[in-house]
């Protein structure tokens, strides 16, 4: 049976394609290292843990004695969630984000290098790339610029795998997706946190006059390109992860509010953010491939799965 090494499995993004690879394929065993810092969850992974083909494995991507044990039982492929990734919190510590984001991933490509991985799927972020303003796109080839620490640590993990491919033609890929939404995300980024502030009646705080856009993705569709990746991207390759979907974060609550049937007054706008990004969009041609979530839908059955959830995030919050 093959295996996959899934590191941050028990994050946001990890969990679900954790469960989605488990659901897809029979001939895959899933290996989920995760320190369970807060924004990894036991809770996330629970469902999976019966699971004969899945097993989960406490520990950081920076200790090598725990790399060493792991890859002796001859891992086939790994894809690398794990990542300090909320800009916040890097603005206000970042050596952290430096640590696991760029440290953990070069310990990462040295023993999957070292132990012949078959191909190595580093998950990055637009951010890496900067800001935009209203108009165009951010290709694969565009120059990296990021703006805070978490974007600049995620920057530096992408160029030290590039070297790998460049320098031992060691088979890793790079993907860099727009921002996710769904089930189990941690209550700090901006869909479940207005979520649940509208849940409770609270004020939605939104940085500056809310007008920064993004790009939106449910979590399972990102898990399929990944998917795609694995099987048929090409070493030494960036893709762009996007559905081409934009909104601004002030649409984005008013959206929230009105599927929770809450009224615009708990909207309250606060400071900016320093380094807060205008804008970020991804030319997605090169992946070949396409969403199957539409923003509506997806949003709908995201705010669905929190109101229905909410021992799960009241955990979180207390």
């Amino acid at each position: 049976m093959k295996k996959i090494l899934v590191t941050g499995g028990a994050g946001f993004i990890g969990s679900n394609f954790s469960r989605y690879f488990l659901n897809k394929y029979r001939d895959f065993k899933v290996i989920n290292l995760d320190k369970l810092t807060y924004a990894g969850n036991i809770d996330n992974i629970r469902d999976s843990l019966d699971d004969k083909r899945y097993s989960f494995v406490k520990g950081s991507i920076n200790d090598q004695k725990l790399l060493q044990q792991l890859f002796d039982d001859k891992i086939d492929y790994v894809v690398n969630f794990a990542a300090e990734s909320h800009v916040d919190r890097s603005i206000e510590d970042s050596l952290i984000f430096t640590k696991t984001n760029t440290l953990g991933t070069h310990a990462l490509l040295e023993f999957a290098k070292k132990y012949g991985v078959k191909k190595f799927v580093q998950v990055s972020t637009d951010e890496v790339y900067g800001t935009l303003g209203r108009d165009g796109v951010f290709t694969e080839t565009s120059q990296i610029n990021p703006s805070n620490p978490y974007s600049a640590s995620k920057a530096s993990a992408d160029l030290l795998c590039l070297s790998y491919y460049k320098t031992y033609k060691f088979p890793v890929v790079i993907t860099r997706c727009c921002n996710n939404y769904g089930p189990y995300q941690f209550p700090e980024k901006l869909i479940p946190l207005m979520t649940i502030k509208g849940i409770k009646g609270e004020k939605l705080p939104i940085y500056g006059d809310g007008q920064n856009i993004r790009e939106w993705i449910h979590v399972v569709d990102h898990c399929r390109a990944i998917d795609m990746v694995i099987d048929r991207g090409k070493t030494g390759e960036i893709y762009n992860i996007s559905t081409r979907e934009e909104g601004s974060n002030i649409n984005i609550v008013k959206e929230i509010l009105k599927l929770l049937n809450k009224s615009e007054e708990q909207i309250e706008f606060v400071s900016d953010r320093r380094g807060h990004d205008f804008r970020y969009a991804l030319d997605n041609t090169n992946i070949g491939w396409k969403p199957v979530y539409n923003l509506k839908d997806g949003l709908n059955e995201t705010i669905k799965w929190y109101v229905e959830n909410e021992e799960w995030w009241n955990k979180l919050i207390h």
